[in-house]
């Protein structure tokens, strides 16, 4: 019997401080939140691509629902997630070099884009922000066929950098 015992204190003691305590294995913390609000973030930037909003959003939504016990929620919550997507830029990176004849021409180009958030955090004021954040990625070629997955990676990117800043305090 004491051995069964002693067997069963570290999986009661882990459920008690999981319990108690709004932490996972991630390492995120969401102490004393419930819900939170993501807003629809809008693009504002001067290259607009039409699905980048929706499908930003749904990346964040999907960050914090596979990460945190958190519900997400619209309107009135604990926590709150808004902002507007910025800049989207292609430039390039590196030259190659042609003839003398022809201007040079782009060997590698990079794909920028730049997110502005407000994180509020109503259980603890100090942890709300209102921050920038931005990521890359550099291809060769056309971007038609490369902007569908070069905008995903991106946007896992962005959405790793913001779930960090605003439960990670990175």
């Amino acid at each position: 019997m004491k051995k069964a015992l002693a067997a069963l204190l570290p999986i009661a003691i882990m459920a008690l401080f999981n319990s108690s305590c709004s932490f996972s294995l991630s390492g995120a913390s969401t102490v004393g939140l419930k819900t939170i609000s993501v807003e629809y973030f809008e693009n504002t930037a001067p290259l607009v691509v039409n699905y980048l909003s929706q499908q930003f959003t749904e990346s964040l939504k999907d960050r914090i629902r596979s990460t945190t016990s958190l519900s997400i929620v619209q309107g009135e919550a604990t926590a709150n997630m808004k902002g507007s997507i910025t800049g989207y830029t292609i430039e390039p990176v590196s030259v190659q070099s042609t003839n003398s004849n022809t201007p040079p021409i782009a060997g590698a180009e990079r794909l920028t884009i730049t997110v502005n958030v407000t994180y509020t955090n109503t259980v603890d004021k100090k942890l709300s922000f209102t921050q920038s954040f931005s990521e890359h990625q550099d291809f060769t070629g056309e971007i038609s066929s490369q902007e569908q997955k070069l905008i995903t990676e991106i946007n896992k990117q962005l959405t790793d950098d913001i779930f960090n800043r605003a439960f990670a305090n990175w």
